[in-house]
């Protein structure tokens, strides 16, 4: 079978609904034990879990902010006790991505940013890397974006914490190679899922316009790259970004 995870646990942040929903019922599908976690809404995410019980898959639910050294110590110390040291790591939880002019934003919204995309990345990383190096095998896919790398305007705070992630998947690639451990990124383009609900039907429309492949991404598409950079087929391949955009990169 190729890429098996089986006997591999899986934490994905922000995984009971979206994109990080699409990658958990993916890595299940391949093996995995996966962890769903969620912040805010347990009716939701209760939901999410019981769908995934119901395909047989192996897992648990996970309620944690993982923005907090408390939130994250707690999660990977439940996880490491119910299904075993976390193999792979995807930080994937993400707050409200303001689009504002650059005198408009304050630092808090900065902050923010910073909060879930460089902190949370962090404190994920160290919490689960003693375990990583220990077995000498271990998936870090880190989700970044098409705004840091195209420029999209007005998102400067978003961007800018994105570019952050960028940098520290770059450099932990290259200090945890030597260990088996790989670091890697996916830049989705605009893929709608549930957050996207009431983005204006003007701004779709010219968006996928600009798709060569002429339609919307969907969160399986993202999910995909999750299994293959997961795998022990990928055991070669680091500090690396695979962009799912429908070809939109290089359009531009």
């Amino acid at each position: 079978m190729s890429f098996d995870l089986r006997g591999r646990v899986a934490l994905i942040t922000g995984s009971s609904a979206g994109l990080g929903k699409a990658m958990a019922f993916a890595l299940a599908r391949a093996g995995a034990k996966v962890v769903i976690n969620y912040a805010n809404s347990e009716e939701r995410a209760y939901r999410t879990y019981e769908e995934l019980r119901a395909t047989g898959a192996a897992g648990m639910l996970v309620r944690a902010d993982v923005t907090t050294e408390s939130g994250v110590r707690s999660m990977v110390s439940q996880v490491r006790e119910e299904l075993g040291p976390v193999d792979i790591l995807i930080p994937n939880a993400t707050a409200v991505q303001p689009q504002r002019r650059i005198e408009d934003y304050s630092w808090s919204d900065y902050q923010a940013m910073l909060d879930f995309f460089v902190k949370s990345p962090f404190l994920l990383v160290k919490e689960c890397l003693p375990d990583m190096k220990r077995r000498r095998w271990g998936r870090i896919i880190n989700i970044i974006t098409e705004v840091f790398s195209l420029g999209v305007a007005p998102f400067t705070a978003y961007a800018a914490a994105k570019g952050g992630q960028v940098g520290l998947s770059r450099s932990l690639a290259t200090e945890l190679a030597s260990f088996g451990i790989t670091v890697n990124m996916i830049s989705p383009g605009w893929i709608p899922v549930e957050r996207h609900a009431r983005d204006p039907q003007n701004a779709k429309d010219r968006y996928l316009k600009s798709v060569p492949v002429g339609r919307w991404g969907v969160p399986e598409d993202v999910a995909g790259a999750v299994v293959y950079y997961a795998s022990d087929e990928a055991s070669f391949v680091t500090g690396q970004c695979v962009t799912v955009s429908g070809g939109r990169s290089f359009a531009l």
